[in-house]
């Protein structure tokens, strides 16, 4: 009996003992809780926190960038990337071998670089994948292997457009072009969150916005995608039709100063940065320089017409054919006799030119090339933009004036020589050129009296008519005016007698100019290399396409349209 009691008092004793222990634990763990004793409240969280909470980044969206219709020339879009922190993967895991196979690594390439990486806490797997692909990995739930979201530049109008857009890299900061002369409009301000997260590294919850995510600044270009097009595909065709090494093709819109298209070749694909030829990414038209060429020579007209010693018909004596300057003959193609200013310039005579130039300030010449922007910045924000080489000296030698006067000795960009050639289509007004979307036109400055204007503008018509030296840039619904350049390019030794830049710049309709156009071809292949034959044909394309996409109404009809649009529809 006493055995028993012995037994029962061991049982409660235990029980009594177990209980008070529990009892202990619920106040302490009370007190921990609801009381705050030392701080443990606050500790506890903060162990929780640490576990669990996490500040994640929310990537800010970089601006888009659009033609001046709103067509989109780059864009964000969603993407994921892969991570993996090593010291948590064991490398030896079954399901890697499908990671390794969906991220783009032989099993053994991964487990390779996890082991090179183990002393780290974070390495990318791949960059920028698909979201769709990017859940097929995360959905195989390994511990260590992460997503990140963020996002990846596309751009829609591809080689097109390329060195207008330029493109990023893969932290998408700008790299090129429009993306990186404006990268700190486009560039966003990442944003944070406070998120409780799983295991997985999944957000579970989202607690609190830490800081708003802010968008980049959006852009809307100055180019008209479809006149982009126009030119782009000209240009490519006379490039490749002729084997030359690059070329560049400009529309500037008269009334605004607006850059409505500017192509170059060769081009890139901006959606493949792997396949990018560094030859290939600079904007010829901003960065190369150039002799103009013949192309100068109504700018020395001007000159000429300013001093009061010459007027349109002022006749020049160019025979016999040949003229000699500092020991050096200078040459037209045959003895043109006697010419006019005006056919001077239709017939492109150096001789006439050089007679013209000689006979005026030294310093006349050069004023109307610094009015008229050559040897300047245009200003445009474009990463690379060349001033060119406008040389200015106390004293020129005859010869220097002479080849100054037709374009040699003066290097230019193409889209210089555009904004030279808007002053004579906008009767004497230099507007800043522009490659952003204009509201309004920007104010232009009178360089030269509006009758000078006019009277070169009519010059370069007849430039293009029958007895032009660019009969190939006619169109066949719109008047033209331009004049063609032919300039040797320069090499080791000099002058390289067998190769040329071909140019042309013009401007229609000739009556009411709306555009300026300038098409360069760098070294021609082949027996066509003048600019009447190479560049002006490039021209006549994009002009005519161009303005009928601008809906500028025809002004050259055709015989059969004159005679159609009499009484009845039948000639006298």
């Amino acid at each position: 009996m006493i055995a028993g009691i012995v037994k029962q008092w061991r049982f409660w004793l235990t029980a009594f003992l177990l209980s008070a222990l529990f009892a202990v634990l619920v106040v302490r763990v009370s007190m921990l809780q609801m009381f705050d004793v030392g701080g443990s409240v606050t500790f506890l969280q903060g162990q929780g926190d640490a576990r669990t909470v996490r500040t994640e980044t929310v990537p800010a969206n970089r601006g888009m960038i659009t033609d001046r219709n709103g067509n989109p020339l780059a864009v964000s879009t969603p993407v994921v990337s892969i991570w993996a922190n090593p010291q948590q993967l064991d490398v030896d895991e079954p399901a890697l071998a499908e990671v390794a196979r969906m991220t783009g690594y032989s099993p053994d390439k991964l487990k390779k670089r996890l082991k090179h990486y183990r002393d780290k806490q974070f390495v990318y797997l791949q960059r920028q994948m698909a979201p769709a692909e990017a859940e097929k990995v995360l959905s195989l739930k390994l511990h260590g292997i992460y997503g990140e979201q963020e996002y990846r530049r596309f751009y829609p109008a591809g080689e097109t457009a390329a060195h207008l857009t330029g493109f990023t890299n893969i932290g998408n900061n700008g790299q090129e072009g429009v993306e990186l002369g404006f990268d700190n409009w486009l560039q966003g301000k990442n944003g944070a969150n406070k998120v409780i997260k799983d295991l997985y590294g999944r957000t579970i919850k989202t607690l609190s916005q830490v800081q708003e995510a802010k968008p980049g600044q959006d852009i809307a270009l100055s180019i008209d995608l479809r006149i982009q097009h126009v030119a782009y595909r000209a240009l490519k065709e006379a490039v490749l039709h002729h084997r030359a090494e690059a070329g560049t093709a400009i529309v500037l819109d008269v009334e605004t100063g607006e850059v409505l298209a500017m192509a170059n070749q060769p081009s890139f694909n901006p959606n493949n940065r792997s396949t990018i030829e560094p030859a290939s990414v600079r904007n010829r038209a901003m960065t190369d320089v150039f002799e103009p060429g013949s192309t100068a020579k109504p700018l020395t007209v001007v000159a000429a017409l300013e001093s009061g010693k010459f007027r349109p018909d002022t006749l020049i004596d160019t025979s016999p054919g040949h003229i000699r300057v500092s020991g050096k003959t200078l040459l037209d193609p045959v003895n043109y006799g006697k010419l006019d200013v005006t056919h001077v310039i239709v017939k492109s005579s150096q001789v006439g030119t050089t007679r013209i130039a000689l006979q005026l300030e030294q310093s006349d010449v050069h004023d109307v090339f610094y009015r008229f922007g050559l040897g300047q910045f245009i200003g445009l924000g474009f990463p690379g933009e060349s001033t060119g080489v406008l040389p200015n000296r106390r004293r020129w030698s005859d010869i220097e004036r002479a080849n100054f006067a037709f374009g040699y000795g003066v290097s230019v960009t193409a889209l210089q020589l555009a904004q030279a050639y808007s002053v004579f289509a906008s009767g004497g007004i230099k507007r800043p050129v522009s490659l952003l979307r204009q509201n309004e036109p920007a104010p232009g400055a009178r360089v030269i009296d509006e009758k000078i204007a006019g009277q070169v503008a009519r010059m370069l018509e007849m430039v293009t008519g029958k007895k032009g030296t660019a009969r190939n840039a006619q169109t066949d619904y719109y008047t033209v005016a331009g004049k063609t350049g032919t300039s040797h390019k320069v090499g080791a030794g000099g002058y390289d007698a067998g190769r040329y830049m071909s140019i042309f710049a013009g401007f229609a309709p000739a009556d009411k100019p709306r555009i300026v156009t300038v098409v360069v071809v760098d070294d021609p292949k082949g027996d066509q290399y003048y600019g009447g034959e190479v560049a002006a044909p490039v021209f006549a394309d994009i002009v005519a396409d161009s303005l009928r996409i601008l809906n500028v109404a025809p002004d050259k009809l055709s015989a059969e349209s004159r005679i159609a649009s009499l009484p009845g529809g039948r000639g006298l």
